[in-house]
């Protein structure tokens, strides 16, 4: 096991990676950026490193600047977390070749699943089922490209390959629109990820979004962890996650869950990763992997009582994974909360000073959040603050832990979303469960409107 770990990152998930260290008796080095010399990670690592300004290019993204700060603390391993370099293959390439260990999976893997048409083409290959269509990039001929729609059939979707977070995306509902946003969708790509090669699949039109949690090591051992349901969505970003995913039957989810395990086996995945599929019609569709840890992934930690976090380090230290797939057991039911410094209705970040905090408690809860009073949110980076967990024995317990902890927790001083998700806690599609991904954008449209 190691004996001194650097965080690379900042938040809620540095102080959870701390925290995991801590427990394995780990010594933990935090890096920051002058902005954050005030977090809790910070105070709370044995030792911290300041990394540069405010900017996450000259701090949280500065890769040399990273890999100084663990040689001159003696770490022998780097954890991304999640978000800024968690997923980029050169990094992790970087860090390994100055003599660490990097926390997750090795740079060709990150590098074949980043690519979103490698990534189609290993899962097929795998027989993980995906979304119909295109191999590889587009042709370039417009009679093949129209051909190609129509083959599919419309609405398409035209995304970049290394597309994330939403952009890069583009709906064709006809043919006439099909070349001119095909352009506008590598001009797109070009701009926010130095990549212009796009792919076309068919477009779903009320797909719920469910996830499969992975856990696999060097001996080729791999295991899932269940699945999540991220369906509530603004803009692709996630608001609530929950898991069990409600209304998927158990022989679904198993066939589904063995064949990412089998997947994990076949590209010799090393630590914890996260399918992503879209679930329509009780069919599941591939569409990426994230090689790193989720921020949902207490949801999962909540149903399995396995930390994931933990279980990543014991994977890169070389450790076996100790179960069989007959010893994961899904207890009970979770739902996340993510709690943003937004205007919850205009959705406009509020950076500032907490004046007032206090954290909610009782039976099946828990927080993940760096946040205390009289921090001071910084206007530089993503608005979350916090988790909000709930835990029950049922789906209807949890939903009801929920509602009573968000009634609890205090933050004052700015704005957050919490009135949002009190408000999603009432509402009746909701609470049947089974919401699609357009649910939530739908709703907020249909209310500004009336």
């Amino acid at each position: 096991m190691f004996e001194k770990i650097l965080i690379a990152n900042r938040g809620e998930i540095a102080l959870r990676i701390l925290r995991a260290c801590r427990e394995l008796g780990i010594k933990t080095v935090a890096v920051h950026s002058e902005a954050d010399a005030d977090a809790k990670a910070v105070v709370l690592a044995d030792e911290s490193v300041c990394i540069g300004p405010a900017s996450s290019q000259l701090s949280y993204l500065n890769i040399p600047a990273i890999i100084a700060a663990a040689e001159v603390t003696g770490a022998e391993a780097i954890h991304p977390g999640y978000g800024f370099l968690s997923e980029n293959a050169d990094f992790a390439e970087r860090v390994e070749n100055s003599g660490f260990v990097f926390i997750g999976p090795k740079a060709e893997t990150i590098r074949l699943m980043g690519d979103k048409i490698s990534a189609k083409a290993a899962m097929k290959a795998a027989g993980v089922p995906v979304v119909p269509g295109s191999e590889g990039q587009l042709p370039t001929d417009p009679k093949e490209l129209k051909a190609l729609a129509a083959s599919i059939g419309y609405p398409v979707l035209i995304k970049a390959s290394a597309g994330g977070g939403g952009r890069g995306m583009r709906v064709v509902e006809r043919e006439e629109d099909l070349l001119g946003f095909l352009n506008l969708t590598r001009n797109e790509a070009r701009s926010a990820f130095g990549n212009d090669t796009v792919y076309m699949e068919k477009y779903l039109s009320q797909p719920r979004h469910v996830e499969i949690q992975v856990l696999s090591d060097k001996f080729d051992n791999a295991f899932y962890l269940g699945e999540r349901d991220c369906s509530m969505q603004r803009r692709h970003q996630k608001i609530i996650e929950e898991a069990p995913a409600p209304g998927i039957p158990a022989a679904l989810r198993q066939k589904i869950g063995e064949s990412c395990a089998a997947a994990c086996r076949r590209i010799h995945y090393l630590g914890a990763g996260t399918f992503e599929f879209l679930y329509e019609n009780g069919e599941f569709y591939f569409i990426e992997m994230n090689t790193r840890v989720q921020v949902e992934h207490p949801v999962t930690e909540l149903i399995t009582g396995i930390d994931i976090v933990q279980e990543q380090i014991r994977i890169a230290a070389g450790e076996k994974l100790p179960w069989k797939q007959k010893d994961i057991q899904l207890r009970g039911h979770a739902i996340e909360c993510r709690i943003n410094a937004e205007d919850p209705f205009t959705f406009i970040p509020s950076p500032g000073r907490i004046t007032q905090y206090h954290a909610p408690g009782g039976p099946g809860v828990r927080v993940d959040s760096h946040i205390y009073q009289n921090y001071f949110v910084p206007p530089h980076y993503d608005s979350l603050i916090g988790k909000v967990l709930t835990h029950g024995a049922t789906r209807d317990q949890a939903l009801a832990r929920m509602r009573i902890a968000l009634s609890e927790m205090v933050v004052e001083g700015i704005k957050t979303n919490i009135p949002l998700h009190q408000k999603l806690l009432q509402d009746e599609a909701f609470l049947m469960g089974g919401t699609s991904i357009h649910y939530l954008e739908e709703k907020l449209s249909r209310e500004k409107q009336g």
